[in-house]
């Protein structure tokens, strides 16, 4: 079994990618490392030349089915902001496309925040989830997770919510950013908790931010809803805040629901 750790620390963005079986979802790659290596991708080319992260939006054009190429692009360098473009190719085929922002903090005498953390216990007061192997994809066993309320997958529950805590089994020397954006999509899709059978889904869009840079962390508490699924198609608000209660990321998912 190939850890997270191990495979950033191992990436090489002039290389060819070959994904670990662990890392697979059903005959893909795991969307989220995906994502995650598209940063890690412009980190190591242009790292020390950019700001912190800030925001990302990623089309899953198509299924990783063989070797991944990254190619990366610099679109725009402005003073605090610029633009990163990455298209990740299976074989000669795209894949995803991501659009990567990385922005210089500012000095602002605006500041408010309406978001609060869900009043949950810690960690440390919920029990692991037991994957069932039927449902769950090899990647989900890189995660420990920790349901802390909602709904659970393929429970036809009537509330289409997932509320867990989320820790990497390994993320260590992993740049806070890349582990925060695997991390991000561990969690199936919302839409699943209303399944009574499993079928098949599949990320179509993915759009996120981070309110400030990201930093070293071990468990996150990731809220997934499903604000609207029809005609085949899922719309999901996505949030995660560290232990202390700040929020780390927001995000919007499109996904296609094959039930």
């Amino acid at each position: 079994m190939t850890s997270f750790s191990q495979l950033v620390n191992q990436f090489d963005p002039d290389k060819p990618f070959e994904a670990p079986a662990n890392w697979l979802q059903g005959r893909t790659i795991f969307g989220g490392l995906s994502a995650a290596l598209s940063l890690q991708a412009v980190r190591l080319v242009n790292g020390g030349q950019l700001p912190p992260f800030k925001s990302a939006q990623v089309s899953f054009i198509g299924p990783v089915t063989k070797a991944l190429t990254f190619n990366t692009s610099v679109l725009r360098e402005g003073r605090s902001v610029t633009s990163v473009a990455v298209d990740c190719l299976s074989g000669d085929e795209l894949a995803l496309r991501t659009t990567l922002l990385f922005a210089q903090p500012r000095a602002s005498r605006i500041r408010h925040d309406s978001w609060e953390c869900p009043s949950v216990g810690g960690p440390s007061e919920h029990r692991t989830l037991e994957l069932d192997r039927r449902v769950a994809p090899a990647c989900a066993y890189n995660f420990e997770m920790r349901p802390a309320g909602g709904s659970l997958p393929v429970s036809g529950a009537e509330n289409p919510e997932l509320l867990m805590w989320v820790r990497h089994v390994d993320a260590r020397d992993v740049d806070p950013s890349v582990a925060l954006i695997a991390l991000a999509d561990s969690l199936p899709p919302a839409a699943m908790t209303c399944f009574t059978t499993p079928a098949a889904i599949s990320s179509v869009s993915w759009t996120l931010d981070l309110p400030q840079p990201a930093v070293v962390g071990e468990w996150f508490l990731i809220n997934s809803f499903s604000q609207q699924t029809q005609e085949g198609y899922s719309v999901q608000d996505m949030e995660i805040w560290d232990e202390s209660g700040l929020r780390v990321l927001w995000a919007r998912q499109t996904v296609a629901i094959f039930a």
